[in-house]
């Protein structure tokens, strides 16, 4: 039986993509594992790979095309024993836009009435890769078995076997029950997945309808030239307007004095000159922004609509400009890592994101976030949190002024920061809190190197 391969969802924010490039063709016998294609995500370009064996029949969806929607067939996959040459497209889907967020999952799928049994419908399966985090398509069947054998995909398997987890008691969301990565993704090691929706089961839908959307504004008589949006810029659009209307931001500005700073980073690139590593100032605000938040952990939190989750390691996310937009990659563990450590994972990181080869995980996530615009001359600013994350840090260009230096006036290195915080989740002398640790660690830097 063919099977239909599906555009997975790479990111949880991924709605569509670009299919930017096919890594074979048809009639290409492909297996497990294999890179078929190039899909261009919200935020990066990223591989993915086959979970099933077979010959390449067709591909639906040529290499270059825009805005493919998650779950759009791309390709057929004939099966070993058929014959690729005989296989047929699938007929043309209804234009009615599919639910989303599974939010109708479990109520039978229309068929071709003219078509009975295992004609009604090809067997569906999603391609994955190694960080694939797409939503499942058709949950509620348990794993089918033959011979105590569960169904279950080749990455499905290899992923269970590193977390430990028992696929017998995992609910398969494939075709026809087989178990997918994004099942056992949400299973826990040892436990059975939890039980869920029955088939037929209709979820409870919204009563409020979606707000219409604006139109689009009217392009003046003057002479211009249109750019079409990218999948990245159509993200960052979408969220930030997201978090400026239903998170309640409270602003916290403080001045910095940064000449002990300056001044230990003198000392240590002198130091780590043989080694290749040259610091930043933004890698050691990096580390102080880390520590300070371990030190007022009441700042290191997330907002859910029933919990507000603490975290207790700081994964700090670096505001990077690329010639698409914005990504914030992850310095992991900010707060227990090494000066020389960040700088080089800033570095590599940033790097990566410029050629948009950051793995999901690797911009994904975070516990706070900081934008540096200091290199600009750009003195404050206020930054748009990044949900769902608590709380932002801007930071301005470092200048003379003038300043009380041991109780009297003079001169000094000063900046100004800007911590923008999530008022749902942060009270104001909180947020204080953490502006006055960061600024005594900035000002006495040996202390976050204690």
């Amino acid at each position: 039986m063919s099977i239909e391969i599906k555009m997975p969802a790479l990111s949880p924010t991924m709605e569509e993509g670009t299919l930017a490039k096919w890594l074979v063709k048809e009639g290409d016998t492909v297996k497990s594992g294999d890179i078929m294609a190039e899909i261009e995500t919200d935020k990066a370009t990223m591989e993915f790979e086959a979970v099933d064996e077979g010959v390449i029949a067709k591909i639906l969806i040529a290499e270059g095309t825009d805005n493919v929607k998650v779950g759009a067939a791309i390709a057929i996959l004939a099966e070993e024993g058929e014959d690729a040459s005989a296989v047929s497209a699938p007929p043309a889907k209804s234009e009615t836009p599919e639910p989303k967020d599974d939010q109708f999952k479990g109520r039978p799928e229309p068929t071709d009435p003219n078509k009975t049994g295992s004609e009604a419908k090809p067997a569906e399966r999603t391609l994955t890769q190694a960080e694939d985090h797409g939503k499942p398509a058709d949950a509620g069947t348990p794993a089918p078995s033959a011979g105590g054998r569960v169904k279950a995909s080749p990455l499905a398997r290899r992923i269970a076997g590193e977390k430990g987890i028992d696929l017998s008691g995992v609910t398969g969301s494939g075709p026809n029950g087989r178990i997918v990565r994004a099942d056992v993704d949400n299973a826990k090691p040892g436990a059975a997945a939890a039980p869920a929706q029955a088939k037929g089961e209709a979820t409870p839908v919204a009563a409020a309808a979606p707000a219409p959307a604006p139109k689009p504004a009217q392009v003046p008589d003057i002479p211009h030239e249109a750019s079409k949006l990218s999948n990245m810029r159509k993200t960052i659009a979408r969220r930030l307007t997201e978090s400026k209307q239903q998170v309640p931001h409270i602003y916290l500005t403080v001045d910095v004095q940064l000449d002990a700073l300056l001044k230990l980073r003198g000392e240590l690139n002198a130091s780590l000159e043989s080694r290749g590593v040259k610091l930043s100032v933004n890698d050691m605000l990096v580390k102080a922004l880390a520590s300070a938040l371990i030190a007022v952990p009441k700042c290191n939190v997330m907002f859910t609509p029933d919990q507000l989750i603490s975290f207790k390691r700081a994964d700090i996310s670096v505001a990077v400009s690329t010639p698409s937009g914005l990504i914030t990659p992850i310095v992991v563990g900010a707060d227990t890592k090494s000066l020389s450590a960040i700088s080089t994972e800033v570095k590599d990181l940033a790097a990566r994101a410029k050629d948009n080869k950051l793995k999901p995980e690797e911009f994904q996530g975070g516990t706070a976030s900081i934008s540096n615009m200091g290199m600009f001359g750009i003195k404050q600013f206020e930054a748009v949190i990044n949900p769902p994350q608590g709380m932002i840090l801007a930071i301005g260009a470092g200048e003379k002024r003038p300043y009380i230096v041991n109780g009297e006036l003079g001169v000094a290195t000063v900046m100004t920061a800007t911590g923008s915080f999530d008022h749902r989740a942060i009270d104001g002398a909180d947020g204080a809190q953490l502006m006055k640790v960061f600024k005594e660690l900035v000002e006495r830097p040996l202390g976050m190197l204690a």
